[in-house]
């Protein structure tokens, strides 16, 4: 092996070993502080420098994300004016390898006069910062990696595991489900994922339909001219229930066996009865899975008492570009 692919995978490994012994220290100390942020009225202003204040950062982007209201405070910044972004009600999350980041240090005592609980992210409880916290999630001792081991690398990695930790428990904890997500999460792919069918179906004009009762040649009249032409309609009846479905493969089926004129069929004679339908609850990345379960391309939307409201159709799902 390249000594150079040697070197990496003892850097990789060294960094997985941090964390396990993370994983390996959690103790009911981490469940105190899980309690603080859950019964927060305010939120968590994580600070650190350096590499861990960008780990900070980290923490705090996916608390905000996952239901906990959350900023970052660089220390220095704090020193000279920011400390007012820190207010009663809030909890300082410090993160500092050594526990002696003057910075951060000399931000406690006015963190403290507003009676802002801290929790220190440290190696050491014994530490200047664990002395001076209200809970601390200890790191232990840890060796950086790479060359001298001088590089804030293993230590930044276990802070990151513990952070991440910390905001999801606390997000099961407010009970932050992927509807939440939808409402956090608007842009980009997991936003599209977390779409839901109500948003994405065709209804009005383009939700094809006909009564029970009407004959098979206004039913492909009414998928012929259907805007977007979806190659498919559902059947109701006159309450507005959903009694079946019929689709361009079920006419060609018909054809292929003779079919002759089909103003002489009702539609209830072709049709797929009770058809699969779908509710406009289900998520984008649900319903895609399901069409490719069924093997069909169209599904009606339906209410709790079966009334058609939209049809949810593939393509819609691709054009999201989920798949």
């Amino acid at each position: 092996m390249d000594p150079r692919l040697q070197r990496a995978k003892e850097i990789v490994e060294q960094e997985a070993l941090a964390v396990r012994q993370v994983a390996d220290r959690l103790d009911p100390s981490f469940l105190q502080v899980v309690d603080l942020v859950l019964q927060l009225q305010g939120r968590v202003v994580t600070a650190g420098m350096g590499k861990a204040g960008v780990i900070a950062q980290k923490v705090s982007a996916t608390l905000a994300s996952t239901g906990t209201p959350s900023l970052f405070l660089h220390p220095a910044e704090a020193i000279h004016g920011d400390l007012g972004r820190v207010d009663t009600g809030d909890l300082l999350l410090a993160f500092s390898k050594s526990g002696e980041t003057e910075e951060l240090l000399v931000m406690l005592p006015h963190v403290k006069a507003v009676r802002v609980p801290i929790v220190g992210v440290t190696q050491s409880r014994d530490s200047t910062l664990g002395r001076h916290c209200d809970a601390v999630l200890e790191l232990g001792p840890i060796e950086e990696a790479g060359p001298y081991a001088l590089a804030p690398s293993a230590s930044t990695t276990a802070m990151l595991a513990l952070g991440d930790a910390l905001a999801l428990v606390v997000q099961e904890g407010r009970n932050f489900g992927p509807e939440d997500f939808a409402r956090f999460h608007p842009g980009g792919d997991l936003g599209r994922r977390l779409m839901r069918v109500g948003e994405l179906m065709r209804k009005g004009e383009r939700n094809p339909q006909v009564q029970s009762g009407a004959t098979l040649l206004q039913a492909i009249e009414v998928m012929t001219r259907t805007p977007g032409r979806p190659g498919a309609t559902s059947v109701v009846g006159n309450d507005g229930r959903l009694l079946g479905f019929f689709t361009d493969g079920d006419l060609r089926r018909l054809i292929e066996r003779g079919l002759q004129n089909p103003r002489d069929r009702t539609i209830d004679e072709v049709m797929t009865r009770d058809p699969r339908s779908i509710s406009t609850e289900t998520f984008a990345l649900e319903a895609l899975a399901l069409l490719h379960q069924f093997a069909v391309d169209q599904l009606p939307v339906v209410d709790q008492d079966r009334r058609l409201l939209g049809l949810l159709d593939v393509q819609d799902l691709l054009n999201l570009k989920i798949g």
